[in-house]
């Protein structure tokens, strides 16, 4: 394993070495692993938690020796604490997930083994179901002139639907719509593709509609900036990269005028793609290529909606009823 300087990082509750180590497994996870900055950052923070909670449980700071003596008894306690603080399950998994990707890391690094890491079982998280909008409602979300009486310019209008138009049309993530080259959107009549590149900087191609794609040539053809082809296709109010923030705020505006739940968000666009290809007739397999899922496992949640919408139709229509 490679043996590269890491960033310096300050541990009050442990001492230095477990630092280093710290900032060496980070180091990795990014450069080899190439996980994402913010798993990186919720890693990082879940370590530090673990290792102030440690500190506060044995009475001293925390050693490399003392970490990879580490007991059973006291994993639960520290999760018992998380759990405590009204942390949700999900959220436990992925602390205990980073616990034990640090175990690990200093295995291989032959700083010892932290068994009781894998002695503990993983909390439970409740499946939750997205929530898909209706077909009229996703639609309309994508019109800028749902937001005419904004005082807002229209370029601005214009561009925000062209995004919300990508997240449904081709069931994109916020991140992957916003992180699109003018160059890789074909202009309408052109090509019908795009080539998007998603978590883990996986690339994949996605179906695009033409109708989307004159929406995004509308929103080009009155931007104020110059948009150079390797540029990202989608700028700010000053020509900057284009925030997340931005659409999601957006998005919200469009919630009160349509009158729709909390639960639709730039989010809710891509699930509501998913949802409605499947209720469609969509392929599963299919499905899970578009979006971009690395498990099949994380499409078949979709079929619980789908289920569920069938079930309702089975129950008000069935002539034995």
């Amino acid at each position: 394993m490679s043996k590269a300087a890491a960033p310096p990082i300050e541990l009050a509750s442990a001492d230095p070495s477990i630092a280093q180590e710290m900032a060496r497994w980070l180091s990795h996870l990014g450069a080899e692993r190439r996980l994402s900055p913010k798993t990186l950052e919720a890693y990082g923070r879940d370590l530090r938690q673990c290792l102030d909670f440690l500190c506060a449980h044995w009475g001293e700071r925390v050693t490399l020796e003392r970490f990879a003596a580490l007991e059973a008894t006291d994993v639960r306690a520290f999760m018992a604490m998380r759990r405590a603080d009204d942390i949700a399950g999900r959220s436990l998994m992925r602390a205990l997930a980073g616990l034990r990707s640090f175990g690990r890391f200093l295995e291989r690094e032959g700083k010892g083994k932290v068994g009781a890491l894998s002695a503990i079982r993983a909390p439970k998280v409740a499946k939750s179901l997205p929530k898909p909008l209706p077909m009229a409602s996703a639609k309309r979300l994508a019109d800028a002139d749902e937001r005419a009486g904004e005082e807002r310019e229209t370029w601005i209008l214009v561009r925000d639907a062209a995004v919300m138009a990508l997240l449904y049309g081709s069931g994109l993530r916020i991140s992957e719509a916003l992180g699109l080259k003018r160059r890789e959107v074909p202009r309408p009549g052109e090509g019908d593709v795009l080539v998007v590149t998603g978590k883990g900087n996986k690339t994949r191609m996605v179906p695009v509609l033409q109708n989307v794609l004159e929406l995004v040539q509308e929103y080009v053809a009155i931007c104020p900036y110059p948009l150079p082809a390797d540029g990202p296709i989608f700028v700010g109010a000053r020509g900057g990269p284009l925030s997340p923030r931005i659409i999601q705020l957006a998005m919200e505006r469009l919630r009160g005028a349509l009158g729709l739940p909390d639960s639709a968000t730039p989010h809710a666009l891509r699930h509501s793609f998913a949802t409605h290809l499947l209720s469609r007739g969509g392929d599963l397999r299919a499905i899970q290529e578009l979006l971009g899922h690395s498990s099949l496992s994380t499409t078949q949640v979709y079929t619980g909606i789908d289920s569920e919408r069938l079930l309702e139709v089975y129950a008000s229509a069935h002539p034995r009823r």
